[in-house]
């Protein structure tokens, strides 16, 4: 690796004089750096006219079976949607129920909160979310493992 020349001010020093001081220096160039308008421009390049080397883009490649998180999100976007229904149960205190949405539903409002809460009570079941079937199933997963009842049904199909 070729290194280039590192401008301080108005002083042009190699790299040898900045990494390895003379022994009659009292300071050292790494010292006088910690002005910050000392310091107008270094470069280090590797060989070549154009400056430095790129190294080979890393190209990601998925084993059989899995997908990539681009292959993900696409599919996320296109598949059907499905709804995170919230079912009324006699064991959890309303203000609880509110916490636990507003914790696992990414963007919910406490208002959002109360009236699904409030819904959930007084009919028994209310819609919490609509979203592709991997985020229902884990926001299902999340609400069943704070102690709510929950379910997923695609949002297609019913009323």
């Amino acid at each position: 690796m070729v290194m280039e020349t590192a401008i301080c001010g108005r002083v042009a020093l190699s790299p040898h004089q900045i990494f390895q001081p003379k022994p009659g220096d009292k300071k050292p160039r790494q010292k006088q750096w910690t002005n910050r308008n000392a310091l107008m421009a270094m470069s280090i390049a590797g060989a070549g006219k154009g400056g430095g080397l790129l190294e080979k883009p890393v190209i990601e490649k998925t084993t059989p079976g899995r997908e990539s998180e681009f292959d993900l999100r696409k599919s996320r976007k296109m598949s059907p949607p499905y709804r995170v229904m919230l079912h009324n149960d006699n064991f959890n205190k309303r203000e609880y129920v509110v916490q636990v949405l507003m914790k696992v539903i990414p963007g919910m409002t406490v208002d959002n909160a109360v009236n699904i809460m409030q819904e959930a009570h007084h009919n028994g079941l209310a819609v919490v979310i609509i979203c592709a079937q991997a985020d229902a199933e884990e926001h299902c997963t999340q609400l069943r493992g704070n102690g709510l009842l929950s379910s997923i049904e695609p949002a297609s199909g019913g009323c």
